[in-house]
């Protein structure tokens, strides 16, 4: 009984240890760092008006931006683990009113 309950418990410890992190986390160790102060004509987290005419282009050419690098952001924005999906909500997020 003991065994298989040390079982169960590594495998919900280890579960927990390769959580994905959340959009927030995401953000707050890669996209943080141009994004939150505008460095290299990035657009700044919040703020609508800059964010606008990009949006305007779709969310595919977005992250095709993303993947490919633009200006001064380098290819994958410094989250070179991030999927599309990822890629998507963390430039909804930062697109959104703060």
């Amino acid at each position: 009984m003991n065994k298989l309950f040390f079982a169960v418990l590594a495998v919900v410890f280890a579960q927990i240890a390769v959580a994905a992190p959340t959009i927030e986390q995401r953000y707050a160790r890669s996209c943080n760092i141009c994004h939150m102060g505008g460095a290299g004509g990035a657009p700044k987290t919040g703020d609508v008006v800059a964010w606008a005419p990009r949006l305007a282009q779709g969310m595919d050419a977005l992250v095709d931006s993303v993947n490919k690098g633009m200006g001064a952001m380098p290819p994958k924005g410094m989250c070179w683990d991030c999927s599309t999906d990822e890629f998507a909500a963390l430039i909804s997020y930062m697109a959104a009113p703060k």
